[in-house]
């Protein structure tokens, strides 16, 4: 009998142990209530101008080349420049010697190594000073400011009259030939501003001419031609280069850091963890638009300016879970 009044008594003492309160159980489920706030970091939305680039590579090209070309018959005699060096417009490059008055002074002085008497000596002598100074000696000078692309011919070398030295690729001409992806080509439009990467040099301005023809069916490209701003005297032709080409503006545009989009790779979604009144993360989906300098457009829902987003600390946040904003 003492057996079974002490077996009552246990099971008494153990249901009113696994009993609880109805408002404990509830609070039990709601993890956003149990535990200290989540530490987190966070930015406010902006309002910021961002421009819509097309990238495309490209390589420098000269549309017009000036040629220095020999006076006339004669011996080069120097030539100053070399391929890829900068000139500049009334530059002297080398200089040619005419073939008449150069067989003049040879053969005086040939005079002068047979002389053998002393009349013969001074005779020769006398040749050789008359030869120096009818020699006939033309500079050759760049008509423009450019590039040397090629040579034709190097000191010692013998030309004909009108021959080609050397080619300048004029600066005034160079331009980027930029392949556009054909489905980026609705937006390229003449004048449109570009910026110029070419060869680790800094970014020169630039501008779209106009849409070539000659589109490769390989690669799905088109060939856009970019005028400089201002002619570049030294930059290489045939240099590879990046045209960055601005070809539309989202002024006011509603804007959050990079760090605060997560995108499901999957999906192709995004979301964002807004800070809420209540001092909580609450998640929204959102569509990104145009990112640049570090900063992401948020195209929908609208976002008020000043709303907090979530950069650092988001990754696994439950919905609802309260947050401590740290600087």
């Amino acid at each position: 009998m003492k057996r079974a009044v002490a077996l009552a008594a246990l099971l008494l003492i153990a249901g009113c142990a696994g009993k609880k309160d109805p408002e404990d159980a509830g609070k039990e489920k709601d993890p956003a209530q149990a535990g200290p706030a989540t530490p987190v970091k966070a930015a406010p939305v902006s309002r910021e101008t961002l421009a819509e680039m097309v990238s495309a590579p490209g390589r420098v090209t000269a549309m017009a080349q000036a040629k220095v070309r020999a006076p006339f018959p004669g011996t080069l005699s120097e030539l100053r420049v070399t391929d890829g060096d900068p000139v500049a417009a009334g530059q002297v490059v080398g200089s040619i010697v005419a073939r008449d008055s150069e067989a003049a002074l040879t053969g005086a002085r040939e005079m002068e190594r047979q002389a053998s008497s002393d009349a013969e000596k001074r005779d020769a002598e006398r040749a050789v000073a008359l030869a120096e100074k009818n020699l006939v000696r033309a500079p050759l000078r760049v008509a423009a400011d450019g590039v040397v692309v090629s040579h034709a011919a190097s000191a010692g070398d013998r030309v004909s009259e009108d021959e080609e030295i050397i080619a300048v690729a004029e600066a005034r001409s160079l331009v980027v030939i930029a392949d556009v992806p054909q489905p980026q080509l609705p937006k390229i439009r003449p004048g449109e501003a570009v910026v110029i990467e070419a060869g680790g040099r800094p970014p020169l301005a630039g501008t779209v001419h106009d849409v070539m023809p000659g589109g490769t069916g390989s690669d799905l490209t088109v060939p856009v031609r970019i005028d400089f701003g201002a002619p570049p005297r030294a930059l290489p032709v045939g240099l590879f280069a990046t045209a960055r080409i601005r070809v539309a503006e989202h002024a006011d545009a509603v804007t959050v850091p990079d760090a605060a989009v997560l995108r499901d790779d999957v999906t192709g979604s995004a979301r964002v963890a807004l800070v809420g009144a209540d001092g909580k993360a609450h998640w929204i989906a959102v569509t990104p638009g145009l990112s640049q300098g570090g900063r992401t457009e948020i195209s929908a829902p609208p976002l008020a300016p000043g709303t907090r987003v979530i950069t650092a600390g988001q990754v696994g946040l439950p919905e609802g879970t309260p947050v401590a904003v740290s600087p």
